[in-house]
């Protein structure tokens, strides 16, 4: 595999997945549609998405696509701290590697690929966090950064916020860029609260609580994948730190 422009896979065929994903995409993030999250409206406007398809199951994809999340990383480190020039990463499952019935299944699809690039990433944990999912200041890393990761499938029918298209994503972002634009600070908690307020009116249900601010310590992992209530989807986190 290889990490694709949003302009490439416009291009594809209308009939292929990959396609028809980013079909599903401009349905909601493009107007009249009031998807919450205006940082991902601006992103497909200019263009600016990355894509990994994963369409090889289990191990097998699960290593194709740590090649395009490395790759993405690399390219990130050189970021210029503006909004307007953040590339968000989509790494969409096709229907044969997902192969998930509920939506327990596609969350635990989500942290089996994190676990498998975690296990065989060659860099180091950052020293400056923590190794324990359930302490203040944990989040996934991988080659030495830390990443945010949303996990979207198409089994959210309420918590349509989550729900991007026919397949399932993993929307990935190096985490420092929430503190850039949407940190502890009165214009970051400005934007906070306003996209939180659009989820309210978009999925018609309020916002879950377990979302909550990095620099205040509240916790990381349970707001990867959301359940359909406000209440947890999981009440213990799977991911296992290696030794």
């Amino acid at each position: 595999m290889a990490l694709m422009d949003q302009s490439e896979v416009a291009k594809l065929d209308q009939n292929d997945w990959r396609r028809v994903a980013l079909g599903d995409l401009a349905d909601r993030l493009t107007p009249p549609s009031d998807f919450p999250c205006t940082f991902s409206q601006n992103a497909f406007r200019r263009e600016l998405l990355q894509f990994s398809f994963v369409n090889q199951v289990a191990e097998v994809g699960f290593a194709a696509a740590m090649d395009d999340l490395r790759d993405y990383v690399e390219a990130c480190q050189a970021w210029d701290g503006k909004v307007n020039s953040a590339i968000p990463l989509l790494m969409i499952f096709s229907h044969d590697a997902a192969g998930c019935q509920t939506l327990g299944q596609y969350h635990d699809l989500g942290w089996q690929a994190l676990q498998y690039w975690h296990e065989n990433d060659p860099s180091s944990w950052p020293e400056d966090v923590s190794v324990e999912p359930e302490s203040s200041f944990w989040s996934f890393c991988f080659a030495g950064t830390q990443l945010f990761v949303n996990m979207s499938a198409p089994l959210h029918k309420r918590r349509k916020s989550r729900n991007l298209g026919r397949y399932f994503t993993l929307v990935i972002n190096p985490r420092e860029r929430f503190d850039i634009v949407a940190g502890f600070t009165p214009e970051g908690q400005r934007v906070r609260s306003k996209i939180r307020a659009r989820a309210e009116v978009y999925d018609g249900l309020p916002h879950s609580p377990l979302l909550g601010s990095f620099q205040k310590g509240e916790l990381e992992w349970v707001q990867y994948a959301l359940a359909e209530n406000n209440e947890p989807a999981l009440t213990t986190c799977p991911f296992q730190q290696r030794h």
